[in-house]
């Protein structure tokens, strides 16, 4: 599990330069952006920060994400 600390200081950072790009944690497995949606995976407990592996779950709605992620490609 990713500690309370580290979950307060991660920012998209796709939006951080610009907004807040601030993540809510969904079903212990993701961090969701609220400023532009992007979908960070964690994967065995550290959180994939990458830009590109964000965008890639843009599209898919929080609902249907997989639990647990698959790891990045």
């Amino acid at each position: 599990m990713v500690s309370q600390d580290l979950l307060e200081i991660l920012r998209c950072p796709a939006c951080v330069r610009e907004r807040e790009g601030l993540l809510d944690l969904v079903r212990e497995t993701w961090l969701v952006c609220r400023d532009c949606g992007r979908k960070y995976p964690i994967v065995e407990d550290i959180p994939v920060m990458l830009i590109d592996e964000g965008s890639k779950w843009m599209e898919t709605p929080v609902d249907d994400l997989p639990v647990p992620p698959p790891p990045p490609a």
